[in-house]
């Protein structure tokens, strides 16, 4: 019988919004991508963007400035699509730039502070304190629930 071996890191994927820095968890991220192009679909939440085709696959994309409640964004060259799994359903993430892959240990994880900048609380589900970077870990049920 093999020994239950107690996970001391978390590995995440880190993004900037508004130059502050989220995470999700790289088991739930399926690519990430350049911004390739939106089909807008009519009668949406105003935080979809539309919908992409990936490889055949048709995917939402959520703003994710937009969906919690900081503004809408703005595509540049760094802008880039996190391509998200959730319950089968495959969801793209906007995000103003996604360019590290980092293990959070365990001991740096804490509970969401009562106020979280101006984002929604309910989005962020932990912050991790890491070497003087506070990187809020966000709740992807929570970000896809209207989807689902």
């Amino acid at each position: 019988m093999m020994d239950v071996v107690e996970q001391t890191e978390n590995k995440m994927i880190v993004f900037q919004l508004k130059g502050n820095e989220y995470a999700i968890p790289v088991g739930q991220v399926r690519a990430i991508e350049r911004v390739l192009h939106i089909t807008r679909v009519p009668n949406t939440a105003s935080f979809i963007k539309g919908v992409i085709n990936l490889r055949g696959v048709i995917i939402p994309i959520i703003d994710l400035q937009n969906r919690l409640g900081i503004g809408e964004i703005e595509t540049t060259e760094k802008t880039r699509m996190i391509i998200v799994s959730m319950d089968n359903i495959e969801v793209g993430l906007m995000v103003d730039s996604a360019n590290d892959v980092i293990d959070i240990p365990m001991e740096s994880i804490e509970p969401q502070p009562e106020v979280v900048n101006s984002v929604k609380a309910e989005f962020i589900s932990n912050v991790a304190n890491l070497n003087k970077r506070l990187i809020m870990i966000m709740s992807l049920e929570k970000i896809v629930s209207p989807l689902i």
